[in-house]
C-alpha cells in the first residue's frame, strides 16, 4: 500500500487539521516546525545524543517528515508513557494538540522549507551536558574495558569527590563515556565514617515484608562487585532518563568527604569499548528550605510462570513521616509491560498517583510531579506491576521458562526509584558558600 495520501484525502487531512485549530496557511519549517522541534526534541535529536538523526536544520528534518507525521500522529514521539492530564508532570514530552497538528499538517503538505529568515535562532546547548555548564564534573579514575560479547556482571567504580565542605547539589547529571555500552548507572553518595548526616529513608516495606537495601558503609575494589554499602542513591541514567533539576529551594546533600559509588551495567555492543563515565554537578546558590532525597523500594521475589502474559507483582512501602514525593521512577525489564501506583492515606482514602499503561524498556522516566505529593505519615504507596512472559511479547527473551529477579535484561526486576522530602527544614549548611 501507497504511504502517500490520495489528493482528496490530502484535502480532507489539512481541513481536518484546521478545524482542529492548526493555523489555516501550509506551516513551513522556518515559521512553524522548527519552534516545536527546539522546544520538544532537540534535546535529542541533536548531534552526540541519544537520538539516530539531528532534527535542527530543514536539510535534517525534511527527509523525515513522513515519519515525524507518522509517529507524532501515533503519539510515539516524543517518547512519554505514563497516562495523566497536561500539567501533572513537570517534565511532561507530550506534545500539545496544537504542535501535533502543526506537524502533521507541514509533513502532509510535503514539508515546505518557508523563509528562512523566519528561523528561530538554533537552540544553544552546552556539549555533552544537559544541565549546562556543570559548576564540577567528577569522572571515573580508571577507564574499564568493556569487551566486545558476552555477559558482563554490574561493575562498581569509586569517585573521590575531594569535597572539604559540605555541597548542596541543585543539579546532578550523569554522563556515560561510551552511550552504546552503558545500559544504566546509579550513582551512589558513601559518606565518611563519622559523618552524623542522616540517611534513612522516611518509610519502610511493607509489601514484601523484607530488610531495607543496605545503609552506607562498605566498600569494594574498582571493577568488582559490591557486596551493599553503595550509600544513598542520589542519581540515575538509563535509556530515556533526563539529568536531574531541582526547583529552587531544593538539593541534595553531599557531605564534605564523601566518595561517589557508581553501579555500572554494561552490555557488549559486539565491538569492544573503552569507557570512562562521569557525573557533572551544579551546586545551589544559596542554603535550601528542602533536602531532597532520592531511595528505591523492590520486590525481590518476584516469580513469572513461563507463558504467563499478564501477571502482576505488588510491592509496597509505609511512610514513617510526613513527606512529600516528587518522582517516581518505574522500573521492570523487557517483559514488563504496565505499573500503577496507588496512595493509601490514613483515612483510608486511594488515589492512583502514576498509571503507566504501556511501559516501554527503552524508555525509562522520573516522572517528576508538577506539585509534589502531600503524604502524611502512616500512608501507603502500593506499586503494582504486570509482565507479559508469554509468546504474544515480542521482546521476550524466552517465554518457555520462569522468570525471577536478576541483573541482566532477560532476568526481570521490580523497582521503584522515589524521589522525596521530609516535611521539616533540610539540616544547617556548614559553610557558607558553594563554590
Amino acid at each position: 500500500m501507497s504511504r502517500f495520501l490520495p489528493v482528496a484525502a490530502l484535502g480532507a487531512a489539512i481541513l481536518t487539521v484546521s478545524a482542529m485549530g492548526a493555523p489555516s496557511a501550509t506551516p513551513t519549517f522556518s515559521k512553524d516546525v522548527a519552534p516545536i522541534l527546539y522546544k520538544n526534541c532537540a534535546g535529542c535529536h541533536r548531534p552526540g545524543e541519544i537520538a539516530p538523526m539531528s532534527l535542527l536544520t530543514y536539510e535534517q528534518a525534511r527527509p523525515w517528515a513522513k515519519s515525524i507525521r507518522e509517529n507524532v500522529s501515533r503519539g510515539v514521539m516524543p517518547p512519554w508513557h505514563a497516562e495523566a492530564p497536561h500539567g501533572t508532570f513537570s517534565n511532561d514530552r507530550r506534545l500539545t494538540d496544537a504542535d501535533k497538528n502543526t506537524l502533521i499538517a507541514w509533513a502532509d503538505a510535503g514539508a515546505p522549507q518557508g523563509n528562512p529568515k523566519d528561523l528561530p535562532p538554533s537552540p544553544k546547548f552546552t556539549e555533552g551536558w544537559e544541565i549546562g555548564t556543570p559548576d564540577v564534573v567528577l569522572s571515573m579514575t580508571k577507564s574499564y574495558d568493556v569487551p566486545a560479547s558476552g555477559t558482563i556482571a554490574y561493575q562498581y567504580f569509586s569517585i573521590p569527590t575531594n569535597f572539604t565542605e559540605d555541597k548542596w547539589v541543585q543539579a546532578i547529571e550523569v554522563r556515560p563515556g561510551v552511550r552504546n555500552v552503558v545500559h544504566h548507572i546509579l550513582v551512589f553518595c558513601r559518606e565518611p565514617k563519622g559523618s552524623t548526616h542522616d540517611t534513612q529513608a522516611a518509610f519502610v516495606p511493607v509489601l514484601p515484608k523484607m530488610p531495607m537495601m543496605p545503609r552506607p558503609g562498605g566498600g569494594a575494589a574498582e571493577g568488582q562487585q559490591l557486596g551493599g554499602g553503595q550509600g544513598a542513591l542520589i542519581a540515575t541514567t538509563a535509556p530515556g532518563t533526563n539529568a536531574m533539576v531541582f526547583e529552587p529551594g531544593s538539593a541534595v546533600k553531599i557531605p564534605a568527604g564523601s566518595t561517589l559509588m557508581l553501579q555500572v551495567h554494561y552490555t557488549a555492543s559486539g565491538k569492544a569499548a573503552t569507557d570512562q563515565s562521569s557525573v557533572g554537578l551544579i551546586f545551589a546558590k544559596e542554603p535550601p528550605q528542602r533536602e531532597i532525597h532520592n531511595s528505591a523500594f523492590v520486590n525481590i521475589l518476584l516469580r513469572l510462570p513461563a507463558g504467563s502474559s499478564n501477571q502482576a507483582v505488588d510491592s509496597a512501602i509505609e511512610f514513617t513521616e510526613n513527606s512529600h514525593i516528587t518522582a517516581l521512577f518505574p522500573h521492570t525489564h523487557l517483559r514488563g509491560k504496565s505499573w500503577e501506583y496507588r496512595l493509601i492515606y490514613p483515612d483510608g482514602r486511594s488515589e492512583v498517583v502514576l498509571s503507566v499503561p504501556k511501559y516501554d524498556f527503552n524508555w525509562q522516566t522520573y516522572y517528576t510531579f508538577a506539585k509534589p505529593i502531600a503524604v502524611p505519615k502512616g500512608s501507603r504507596l502500593e506499586a503494582t506491576a504486570h509482565y507479559d512472559n508469554s509468546v504474544n511479547n515480542a521482546s521476550n527473551p524466552d517465554p518457555k521458562i520462569e522468570v525471577h529477579w536478576g541483573e541482566q535484561t532477560w532476568q526481570e526486576m521490580q523497582y521503584t526509584g522515589i524521589t522525596y522530602y521530609v516535611d521539616q527544614p533540610a539540616a544547617p549548611v556548614t559553610t557558607t558558600a558553594q563554590k
